[in-house]
């Protein structure tokens, strides 16, 4: 896994994606693709707000997957008019509730073997209510979130560095 070049050259986080792989486990039961676990911390709840804040966070699966196939069909049409296929660098997010059913997260797995390398899912130690409500407001869930732009998913992955 090929993290963005502004998380690689921040020292805390040198040993950041062999973290993540030591954390990987399958989405669902008899699934093929890792996604880290990671807590939801002060510090990525910040950067999941600032996310949020700017635009960047695209909410529910259905959301994610035409955002991250109109992504892949402009890749595409630049990669084919310049003739240079670009790195294979995580550049989205998909965090994940830890509460859904396995139907959602066979799902996932066939999101992101679509996109990958460039998305990377984590599986986050809070459940679809806690998650929406902290960025949508009160009663509000959000079982996925797309972090979209590669600021905030370099924010989003610094945080799970932070001390």
């Amino acid at each position: 896994m090929r993290l963005p070049k502004t998380v690689e050259s921040e020292p805390q986080a040198k040993d950041l994606a062999s973290e993540l792989a030591a954390r990987a486990q399958p989405l669902w039961k008899g699934g093929e693709v890792l996604a880290p676990h990671a807590a939801l911390t002060p510090a990525l709840e910040a950067a999941l707000s600032g996310a949020h804040s700017a635009g960047q966070i695209v909410r529910g699966l259905k959301g994610a997957q035409n955002a991250l196939a109109t992504e892949q069909r402009g890749l595409q049409n630049v990669d084919s008019k310049t003739g240079v296929t670009r790195g294979q660098r995580v550049s989205r997010l998909l965090l994940l509730a830890d509460d859904g059913a396995e139907r959602f997260y066979r799902e996932v797995e066939s999101l992101v073997r679509r996109h990958e390398p460039r998305v990377l899912a984590l599986r986050l130690s809070a459940d679809e209510h806690r998650l929406g409500n902290l960025l949508f407001g009160p009663d509000q869930v959000a079982r996925l979130l797309l972090v979209e732009h590669k600021n905030s998913v370099s924010a989003v992955l610094l945080a799970l560095v932070a001390r």
